[in-house]
This record gives structure tokens, sequence and C-alpha cells, in this order.
């Protein structure tokens, strides 16, 4: 079973992944931004915690503690498709929230890594999700691109 100090540890550190990811977001004045995004990697990362916690507290055998881990995470996965459906919104023609929706869903991935202690491969992810979202904002190659989204 986990220590306590690594647990908190895991928590602190998928909520400063998420700070990070969220930063883009709140950047450009996006009402998902650096907290929505703490909480959604914080809140996945707990959970994934628990799933692993659980079998211990309760003496469940191996095979069905791995079977109590794939159903939280998949329901993480499920719960957070939800909350970023919430996000999208349709007017007219246009899609408003997509991609703050998909923010806070790979987010929320983060925070599983984090939980289940791939760090350097969480810290990476991160990097690599808020890195190109801030890079194409700022590209002008991307306003001849697409100059209908560049105001979004």
């Amino acid at each position: 079973m986990l220590e306590f100090s690594q647990m908190v540890l895991r928590l602190v550190i998928a909520l400063a992944l998420g700070a990070i990811i969220g930063l883009e977001r709140e950047l450009v004045g996006k009402e998902a931004g650096t907290r929505t995004a703490m909480l959604v990697a914080g809140g996945s990362c707990l959970f994934t915690l628990v799933s692993f916690i659980l079998p211990d507290l309760f003496g469940v055998n191996q095979s069905e503690a791995g079977v109590l881990s794939d159903r939280v995470i998949s329901n993480i996965v499920v719960g957070i498709g939800f909350l970023g459906a919430g996000i999208i919104l349709k007017t007219g023609e246009r899609v408003h929230g997509l991609t703050t929706a998909a923010v806070v869903w790979a987010t929320a991935a983060i925070g599983v890594l984090v939980g289940l202690g791939l760090i350097k491969f969480a810290f990476v992810s991160a990097l690599l999700i808020s890195g190109p979202l801030y890079l194409l904002r700022k590209i002008k190659f991307y306003e001849r691109i697409r100059p209908d989204k560049v105001a979004e």
C-alpha cells in the first residue's frame, strides 16, 4: 500500500500539472482555466489512488483489485466526458468550447497518470498538450489557415 506521503506528493504533482495545462485556457479567458484543470487533474488522481487503496482495505485479491482499478479509471473517462459535454455550446453554425472540453478530458488523463505513479510520462504529456495549444495561438501561420478561429 502507498504511504501517506506518497499519496500527498502525487496529489500535489497532479494539481501542479493541471495548473500548467489550465494556464493556457486561463490566459485566453476561457471559463475552464487553471482552477478547473487543477481540480480535474487532482480529482482524477484521487480516484485513481482510491482504486489502489480499496483492495488493501477490504482484503481483495490481486485479480479483483485490477478489475476495480480498471472500472474506476474507465468511469473517470466517462464522467469527465459528461463534464466536457457541458462546456460545448453550438450557436448557429459555430461550436464553442470544444477545445476547452478536450483540454479538460486530457487533464483528467494526466491526473490518472500521476495517480498511477507515471510521473515522468504525466509531466511530458502535460507539456506536449499545453505547449501546442499556446504556440498555435501565437503562430501567424495558424491565422492564415484558420482565420475564423483566431478570435476564439
